[in-house]
C-alpha cells in the first residue's frame, strides 16, 4: 500500500499563492506518476499538473503559467506551487500516486480562493 499524506491548503486572497505538498510513504514504485487533481463544488474532478518519477510534467490548460509542480524523489514529496490565484481555483486538491500496480488518492486538502 501508499499513504499520501497532503498539506498546505488554506484561504487566499486573489492574486496571491499557495504551495501543496504531498508526501508518500509504503510500497514506492521507482517508476511512478504522482499529480494533483480537484474538485470544485457541483462539478467532476479534474486534472491540475502530473510529474513522471523521471521528470516530465503535464498541465491542465487553466493552470499553464501559473502553476509550477515538482518532486523530490529522495522524500517522495511532490510539490505544487500555485501562484496568481483566482476565485475559479478554489476546490478541494487532491494527490494521486500511481504507477504499474497501485493507483492511490489522498484524502484532500481545501484551497479557497476569496475575490
Amino acid at each position: 500500500q501508499v499513504q499520501l499524506v497532503e498539506s498546505g491548503g488554506g484561504l487566499v486572497q486573489a492574486g496571491g499563492s499557495l504551495r501543496l505538498s504531498c508526501a508518500a510513504s509504503g510500497s514506492i514504485f521507482g517508476i511512478n506518476t504522482m499529480g494533483w487533481y480537484r474538485q470544485a463544488p457541483g462539478k467532476q474532478r479534474e486534472l491540475v499538473a502530473t510529474i513522471m518519477s523521471l521528470g516530465s510534467t503535464n498541465y491542465a490548460d487553466s493552470v499553464k503559467g501559473r502553476f509550477t509542480i515538482s518532486r523530490d524523489i529522495a522524500k517522495n514529496t511532490v510539490y505544487l506551487q500555485m501562484n496568481s490565484l483566482n476565485s475559479e481555483d478554489t476546490a478541494v486538491y487532491y494527490c494521486r500516486y500511481s504507477d504499474y500496480k497501485y493507483d492511490y488518492w489522498g484524502q484532500g486538502t481545501q484551497v479557497t480562493v476569496s475575490s
